[in-house]
């Protein structure tokens, strides 16, 4: 087993175990995207949870497998990290401890991230002669700024909790025997929210990175305004307004 899949209520956590250090190789990526999957197409699962077991979340790539056919076997750690970052379904990575290399990559395809206090991130690949593969040149500095992506890809150092918080690479920070009730909670608060308009919330900012300015504009007006023809959007609304204003009236 390199993926346990555990249904919680509405929620579907994947737990990456794959000993000793959880690495990313093929049956771990299969055995991931085909929990997504199941995930997915399960409908009373709103949001998945991905961790991993014991004190890692994932140490990256399996380099035994680099230079052989089972480094680009398909899905190859691009194509999972997609896979992530497309699901219609919130993704929240639930980072236990160490998460390098493609472990950090993979997390940064997901929506949302929280971390155990002694978790540390980063991406070491300029230490063994390489840069990183799947994306986190890409995704790193839009989540930290250039400036700090910079420094971590070119120097490989690792970032500890309380940095990665603050620099907006992680959301929160919590003790790990509370790590998965966190992710749990998390995903309950984003379950709330209108489903739809989570999905072209973020259809909307991935096309940020894909287009010009007035396209993504444009493509963001028109989601906008279908969302006025939606049923749980319009009862979600209304919702809202009586919440707004049992505020207002009690102040």
């Amino acid at each position: 087993m390199t993926t346990r899949y555990e249904r919680r209520g509405d929620v579907a956590v994947l737990q990456i175990d794959n000993p000793p250090v959880n690495g990313l190789g093929h049956a771990t990526r299969k055995t991931l995207a085909e929990g997504l999957e199941r995930a997915l197409d399960d409908g009373a699962v709103k949001v998945v949870v991905i961790t991993g077991t014991d004190r890692v979340f994932s140490g990256g790539a399996d380099i035994r497998e680099f230079n052989t056919p089972a480094a680009l076997a398909e899905p190859n750690l691009l194509q999972l990290i997609d896979q992530v970052e497309r699901s219609p379904k919130p993704v929240i990575a639930a980072i236990n401890g160490v998460c390098m290399g493609g472990g950090l990559e993979l997390a940064l395809g997901c929506s949302y991230r929280i971390a155990t206090p002694d978790a540390s991130m980063g991406l070491p690949e300029v230490k063994i002669g390489l840069l990183p593969g799947a994306g986190g040149t890409q995704r790193l500095p839009r989540a930290v700024g250039k400036s700090k992506a910079m420094d971590m890809v070119l120097t490989g150092r690792m970032m500890d909790a309380d940095e990665a918080e603050r620099s907006g690479l992680v959301s929160r920070v919590v003790p790990g025997d509370q790590l998965i009730d966190e992710a749990l909670n998390a995903a309950a608060k984003i379950a709330d929210f209108s489903l739809p308009a989570i999905i072209m919330a973020k259809e909307a900012v991935n096309r940020s990175y894909e287009t010009t300015l007035s396209e993504g504009l444009r493509f963001e007006r028109r989601l906008f305004h279908s969302m006025f023809a939606l049923e749980d959007q319009k009862e979600g609304m209304a919702a809202f307004a009586e919440k707004r204003a049992a505020v207002f009236c009690n102040r």
